[in-house]
């Protein structure tokens, strides 16, 4: 028994993957914990209708958080992971396309606060959010992405942790002193937890990888690559957030809580696949270099056993949804029986979520970012035709059946992609069939 386990040991410390997944996978796995605690005490002081105020307009604002910086973080990624000596050009470059797009952004969804929320969200909370996530969040995000790219993921795993830490201190104080608050009170808190995590953030990644400098002519020659970037990364926002926005205008702030209660539930549960989806990112650059089939070769390799997490956790989410209400209180009764149907969300997750990247490794962003406007547009479809007659049930099935079209969809491209390759190049068909 004792050789085995040291020959498991030996095999993590001489993988990057593992080592890297190791760091994330405690970043994030503490994380859980602290959102656990977090998500319990906000959802107790607020109550399902602040709660659900809450969420409307952070989910709002999520859709367009991914073109603050116009993919400048993915593009980091990309050219670093590739070459360590463009880091300061593209850490300053970053720095300034989120600081130019966060505020066209900001001034976009003020104009839109009247037309998509209801008057009994305040602007003020809408304002904050847009601070902390349009520009505060987004900073602390590339700093964190940068050491994903030079395989430095214990800085990316400490600094992803610390904002959840602050808002857990926030949420306790609130706790502590209102006992029941409003959205806006805890808009505060949220705000000042990311400036300071932001703060963090620059300093840490600045004093261990260089300060920025700016690159400028870089942009105009990444500027399609990194709009591609960006809107891929708001259609997967779309899909996973817009409904709970759409809740709040169609159906009940109650029902936007109890259905983002359910859905904060599956996040958690989807933690250890995101923290080797980060570990992986900057591989999948590195492998899809030499085309598709190696880098969807590098997906199968972890693929299986994160479909056998997922089909895990579909049963393990199932069977413990009734100890809900213990936790979160009576109020959140009915997010029993909504976790019950997001349960199979892991899975379809892990699947999409590795094809997809074997596609961006690959030098197919685009593709990627058509499939998932795509989806997008079906997930809004569906929740316009089912939340009005089914409320939040309704947004669950539009959930399943989203990610269930993006696994088929991006399984269905990798194939004709890998077909087209080794058409192309029976050298690449020969290396794919090999592997």
């Amino acid at each position: 028994m004792v050789p085995f386990f040291n020959r498991i040991t030996q095999r993590i410390r001489q993988s990057v993957l593992a080592r890297n997944s190791g760091w994330m996978f405690l970043g994030f796995g503490m994380r859980v914990i602290v959102q656990a605690f977090y998500f319990v005490l906000i959802a107790r002081v607020l109550g399902p209708h602040e709660y659900g105020g809450f969420v409307g307009a952070t989910s709002l604002i999520s859709i367009v958080v991914p073109f603050a910086g116009w993919g400048a973080s993915n593009l980091l990624i990309k050219n670093v992971s590739r070459d360590l000596t463009v880091f300061r050009e593209y850490w300053g470059n970053a720095l300034f396309m989120t600081a130019v797009t966060g505020l066209l952004f900001f001034v976009v969804i003020i104009s839109l606060y009247h037309f998509v929320l209801p008057s009994s969200i305040p602007i003020v909370l809408v304002i904050m959010v847009c601070i902390a996530d349009l520009g505060a969040s987004r900073v602390a995000d590339i700093a964190a992405q940068s050491f994903m790219a030079t395989d430095q993921l214990r800085y990316s795993a400490n600094l992803g942790l610390l904002p959840y830490v602050l808002r857990l201190i926030g949420a306790a104080i609130l706790l502590l002193f209102w006992h029941r608050a409003t959205a806006l009170a805890w808009g505060w808190f949220y705000l000042g937890s990311t400036l300071i995590s932001c703060v963090v953030a620059f300093v840490v990644t600045s004093s261990k990888l260089g300060y920025p400098k700016l690159a400028l002519w870089r942009i105009r020659g990444e500027f399609t690559e990194g709009f591609y970037f960006s809107a891929g990364l708001s259609a997967q926002t779309v899909y996973n957030d817009i409904d709970k926005t759409m809740l709040v205008r169609l159906s009940t702030l109650d029902a936007a809580g109890i259905y983002a209660a359910a859905y904060r539930l599956i996040d958690v549960a989807f933690t250890p696949v995101r923290s080797v989806m980060y570990a992986a990112y900057a591989n999948f650059f590195r492998h899809g270099q030499r085309g598709m089939a190696v880098s969807y070769s590098y997906a199968k390799r972890i693929l299986p056993k994160m479909m056998g997490y997922g089909a895990l956790m579909f049963l393990l989410l199932f069977l413990t949804a009734p100890a809900i209400p213990l936790f979160l209180g009576p109020d959140y009764a009915r997010t029993v029986e909504a976790l019950r149907w997001l349960a199979l969300l892991p899975l379809f997750k892990a699947i999409h979520f590795f094809l997809a990247d074997s596609l961006t490794g690959a030098g197919y962003q685009g593709i990627r970012t058509a499939i998932q406007i795509l989806v997008a547009v079906l997930n809004i479809g569906l929740n316009l035709w089912l939340i009005p007659s089914y409320s939040w049930r309704g947004a669950a099935w539009a959930s399943l059946a989203s990610d269930g079209a993006l696994v088929i969809a991006m399984y269905a491209m990798v194939a004709v992609i890998l077909l087209k390759e080794s058409r192309l190049s029976p050298t690449l068909g020969e290396e794919r069939i090999c592997r």
